[in-house]
């Protein structure tokens, strides 16, 4: 189909009129507000955004008393019994951002530019005129917001949003004590120690009855874990399910090759290994009875227990920790120490 010049030309001119924007939107006439006519109330409302911003700081302040002051586990007489760490906490916190939230909205109502503002579309990149324009626009909107010249609104802003960010510095206490924090505080802290000590009895898991020596037969595999595990709560005793977990198996004496130095850690052929994987700490018991490999269900890392757990498959880079085991005066199996190595996978300062 042809198109004439004279249909060519009518079509771009009504192309144009299509693209003109709309000469009056129908917004209202510009009301001026009090804060704009009257420096006095300007002044005043400035002062109530930093208020607000150094109310927020001071919120956080009590987050870090807060945070150092009560325990978890410390509970107050309320309905639900909510400990005083997570009242206390998410209080001074929530207060400490709805203080900033509701300075910001206070400043763009009152003191910020209310002019409607209207931006035409562009189908592709801007030309260069126009990103010159919006430049221009975005350093009048940052002129028209007062943060330039009102530095008590921006100080006190920048001072409640430094503040609020130390919160999660803070927190990162909570990630647990360092390796080093284990020979001056309490049993079983750090990373590179348990709870198992010497004659702390092998229980069974779940049930915990001890676990005499002549109960075991050639084969057995048993979930163990120290005397007295479940007597921990909360916290803690989540912290030494993840690390304190053996496994007990019994095998002929004259299968097993000891490490060095590990030549009086069995029993009657019954061998402790730790039940976390060395890989990346899941927890395994895949027992096959005729290698005597233990595999892991994550990623098949499997281990020798008649050769100190040794790897003989998989990603895992080193043996499962063996726990010293020996026999109390009733005949039931007892640790001679804690795991002489850290349980578990690999973490910053120890090598594979």
């Amino acid at each position: 189909m042809s198109i004439k010049p004279d249909d060519h030309t009518t079509g771009s001119s009504e192309l144009e009129k299509v693209s003109e924007p709309i000469a009056d939107p129908g917004l209202p006439a510009h009301t001026w507000r009090p804060t704009d006519v009257d420096e006095r109330l300007a002044k005043r409302a400035e002062r109530q955004v930093a208020g607000l911003f150094g109310l927020s700081a001071v919120f956080t302040i009590l987050f870090f008393v807060s945070y150092f002051a009560f325990k978890v586990g410390d509970n107050w007489n309320v309905s639900g019994g909510l400990g005083s760490s997570t009242v206390a906490l998410g209080l001074t916190l929530g207060l400490a951002l709805l203080c900033i939230g509701i300075g910001i909205i206070q400043w763009a109502r009152k003191l910020m530019a209310d002019h409607e503002i209207v931006e035409m579309r562009h189908p592709a990149r801007s030309s260069d005129e126009d990103r010159e324009v919006t430049v221009a626009a975005l350093n009048t909107g940052l002129e028209e917001s007062g943060i330039g010249r009102r530095p008590l609104i921006r100080n006190s802003l920048f001072g409640a949003i430094g503040v609020v960010a130390l919160a999660p510095i803070v927190l990162l206490r909570d990630l647990g004590p360092t390796p080093s924090q284990v020979e001056d505080e309490e049993e079983g802290k750090g990373l590179e120690h348990t709870i198992w000590k010497a004659n702390v009895r092998v229980v069974r898991d779940v049930v915990g009855t001890p676990i005499r020596a002549a109960d075991l037969q050639v084969g057995d595999l048993v979930n163990a874990v120290p005397d007295g595990l479940f007597d921990l709560e909360g916290v803690d005793l989540q912290v030494q399910k993840a690390k304190a977990p053996v496994i007990v198996v019994r095998m002929e004496p004259d299968e097993i090759t000891p490490g060095r130095g590990r030549e009086d850690w069995s029993v009657e052929g019954i061998v402790c290994y730790s039940k976390i994987c060395s890989h990346v700490g899941c927890p395994i018991s895949l027992y096959e009875r005729t290698t005597h490999h233990v595999l892991c269900p994550c990623h098949q890392s499997t281990f020798d227990l008649a050769d100190s757990a040794r790897v003989v498959f998989g990603p895992a880079a080193r043996p499962l920790p063996q726990l010293p085991l020996a026999v109390d005066a009733e005949g039931f199996l007892v640790a001679q120490s804690d795991f002489t190595e850290p349980v578990g996978p690999s973490y910053w300062g120890r090598g594979a």
